[in-house]
């Protein structure tokens, strides 16, 4: 089975199709949010800061750092959030930029093996990213799109994908450090995205044998309850055959979707993860048994016999 393993300088994580869900926290990311923006231009990472914690107290298994900002120094920004957030942590990160000198200046300040995020079907992203990729001894997000742009044909989306696990192992990457993002499209504007990218993911897993990852949010983009709606989405695709998403963990319907998910296909062995994270405190006096083990029956109503 095909296991991507990334690293911080203390904890390793696996993402793979046996193992559990891995939730990419996306929460830092400057694009539509001005304060932090800002701020994170002046040098005050202190919402990085708060948002890292949050996301990994939540649940999230690996942080996406991003620091795309018009105008300000990226590959110093990027830089700098990423030390701060491996010195608040210990959850691997995955380096989102679509500068290559910004993701020079993460990769040679990260410690352990990062997720790069990422590179395209472009030939001038393949050229310039798969060697940063192969020096770091990295891996790497591999977005299926290329100069032609993203096509709603998931035949064409399959070959880019495959163009791009080809050349990264002419760079000598091996297809596991590759993970696929099918691009998920708003199904609200496509009616067909959602059953489409569901037989992309599962085309991605039998038949290139890849790990996948996406922007789960962008399924639900212009919907009310987006959050049930991601919820939805990605305990469908990870029965697709989806092994991580980058989604925003304080979602509580995206957490429980995913933990269900793996409850169901066996990833969390007598239910031990769901447990953990939803199990109430016993209230405060209860015996060693809890309350209710007092109670007369176990409440089912006895069949009565046929007449």
């Amino acid at each position: 089975m095909t296991e991507t393993v990334v690293s911080s300088a203390t904890k390793e994580l696996v993402i793979g199709f046996d193992r559990p869900f891995c939730i990419i926290g996306e929460r830092i990311n400057p694009t539509g949010r001005k304060i932090m923006a800002e701020e994170m231009k002046n040098g005050d990472y202190s919402r990085v800061e708060s948002d890292a914690i949050a996301q990994v107290e939540a649940g999230a298994h690996m942080l996406d750092v991003n620091a795309g900002i018009p105008l300000a120094d990226e590959p110093r920004i990027l830089a700098e959030a990423i030390q701060l957030v491996q010195g608040l942590t210990d959850v691997p990160l995955a380096i989102d930029s679509s500068i290559i000198d910004a993701l020079e200046a993460g990769l040679a300040v990260y410690k352990g093996k990062a997720l790069v995020n990422s590179v395209t079907g472009e030939d001038e992203s393949l050229e310039r990213v798969l060697p940063l990729v192969k020096k770091h001894d990295a891996a790497v997000v591999a977005i299926s799109n290329d100069e032609t742009g993203i096509s709603e044909d998931i035949d064409v989306r399959y070959n880019v994908a495959k163009k791009i696990v080809e050349r990264a192992a002419d760079h000598g990457i091996k297809a596991c450090d590759v993970v696929v993002d099918p691009l998920v499209m708003p199904i609200g504007a496509i009616n067909t995205a959602g059953r489409e990218v569901l037989k992309l993911i599962h085309r991605l897993r039998t038949e290139l044998k890849v790990n996948t990852t996406c922007g789960a949010s962008n399924i639900s983009f212009g919907l009310p309850n987006r959050n049930g709606f991601n919820g939805a989405f990605i305990s469908m695709a990870i029965q697709a055959g989806m092994t991580s998403a980058i989604t925003n963990p304080l979602h509580g319907e995206v957490v429980a979707a995913s933990l269900g998910a793996d409850v169901m296909l066996g990833k969390d062995p007598d239910c031990a993860r769901w447990i953990r994270k939803f199990r109430e405190p016993a209230p405060e006096g209860a015996g060693a048994g809890g309350r209710g083990t007092g109670r007369r029956g176990t409440g089912r109503r006895r069949a009565r016999p046929a007449a």
